[in-house]
């Protein structure tokens, strides 16, 4: 009897817990959620402020006490999922739980590899659990709609930068045979770096082309530049619309079986229906 009553204030104890680390429907899991989601910004800002120099030299001492201190906390969190999940399996496999793994791990990867604790900055991962916490998931079908439009367009955007690839390596090896080292030229690779830069119309100007032939390549180069950024544009905008096209046909009123509704319409623009959520 007494081992029942045990067993069931420890089920207890777990969905209490559950409520509070998994859910924001309460009070308790939002101000969870939001002192989490703080405690990661400030861990990440450690992190950024301990690469500076200045910084790291007066205050980094305490900064690794800071660090030790979210560690630990964040262990704790992760360690309190893994008891209150309903699939702690699950859990570990599912990206949140992944994220939180790695955001850990780093800080006991340093105590062998020292510089390991850089990486902590993965930690930054984690805010996307804003979304849960300020109600924002309804909006991901707009970035799933992205997305799909990414995965389709691939296939159109990898031949467009092989296409690119060649003509670098075409105008590279030019480039190399007009200017030469005595310009900055010293090698092929080091010309495909300079037609880099110069036909995505960055131009560091570390090396510039100084025969009269050279620089109406260059010119024409630059020129060559803003039409191919205009290409991957639009590939992407029309793959857009097209998954726009077919989200909105995905919206079926159920009374009167119009479909073309805008993805947060709530009701049919024909009968005045009320639409049945997206999933």
């Amino acid at each position: 009897m007494e081992q029942d009553t045990q067993i069931n204030q420890e089920d207890t104890i777990k969905l209490k817990l559950r409520r509070v680390i998994f859910g924001t429907d309460t009070r308790l899991g939002r101000y969870f959620d939001i002192s989490l989601i703080i405690c990661i910004i400030l861990s990440v800002t450690l992190v950024f402020l301990d690469t500076v120099a200045s910084i790291n030299s007066q205050y980094g001492q305490l900064i690794s006490v800071l660090e030790w201190f979210f560690t630990i906390v964040f262990t704790i969190e992760y360690l309190l999922r893994l008891y209150c999940s309903a699939q702690p399996v699950q859990y570990v496999r599912s990206f949140y739980g992944v994220v939180d793994l790695l955001s850990i791990l780093p800080s006991y990867l340093a105590l062998l590899f020292p510089g390991a604790n850089f990486t902590l900055v993965i930690r930054i991962l984690r805010l996307f659990r804003i979304f849960r916490v300020l109600k924002l998931l309804r909006y991901l079908s707009e970035g799933n709609v992205l997305l799909r439009a990414m995965l389709q367009s691939g296939r159109k955007v990898f031949i467009f930068f092989f296409s690119v690839s060649l003509i670098v390596m075409v105008l590279s090896a030019i480039m190399y045979v007009v200017e030469g080292p005595g310009n900055g030229f010293t090698s092929i690779p080091k010309s495909i770096y300079w037609t880099i830069v110069t036909i995505t119309t960055v131009g560091y100007g570390d090396i510039t082309p100084g025969t009269n032939l050279g620089q109406a390549i260059a010119a024409f180069t630059m020129l060559l530049g803003y039409s191919i950024i205009a290409i991957p544009t639009g590939i992407l905008t029309a793959e857009i619309s097209q998954e726009m096209g077919k989200s909105k046909d995905l919206r079926r009123c159920s009374n009167c079986l119009k479909t073309g509704h805008e993805s947060d319409a709530c009701y049919c623009d024909h009968c005045g229906s009320e639409l049945e959520a997206e999933i």
